[in-house]
């Protein structure tokens, strides 16, 4: 089974971002928790390259706005679905911050199996 990811790019206001990664510092630990295995959270550094769309303009970052790419690694799709099933029952991501610290309408979500890393070769799942 090849190892799995769920992405996630966020326009997130300046301000907000210690508020946000509060949130995802508990999301993080809930997901770990139940078998996630690993969360990165990354905040927006060099988003001026001089070839393809940057993050900015593709997201419409607003003033303000940086970009969080984000990303949860998985052992697999399907253990990524029991997972991510289990978290949503998770009594805990009921307690999510009002008002939250990023407008979820303008975040960018997927999945994707991953088919190689460095070295060039299929990584397997532990």
């Amino acid at each position: 089974m090849a190892l799995y990811v769920d992405g996630f790019v966020i326009p997130v206001p300046k301000q907000n971002l210690k508020g946000y990664l509060k949130m995802a510092r508990l999301g993080g630990r809930i997901w770990k928790e139940h078998g996630a295995l690993e969360v990165f959270e990354c905040f927006g550094d060099d988003l001026k390259p001089k070839f393809g769309v940057p993050f900015p303009r593709a997201i419409k970052v607003k003033p303000g706005e940086t970009v969080v790419f984000s990303w949860i690694l998985f052992k697999s799709r399907a253990s990524r679905d029991r997972v991510n099933a289990k978290v949503m029952k998770d009594k805990r991501m009921a307690t999510a911050p009002s008002p939250m610290p990023f407008d979820f309408k303008r975040m960018i979500y997927g999945g994707f199996e991953v088919k190689m890393k460095a070295g060039g070769r299929a990584p397997r799942s532990k």
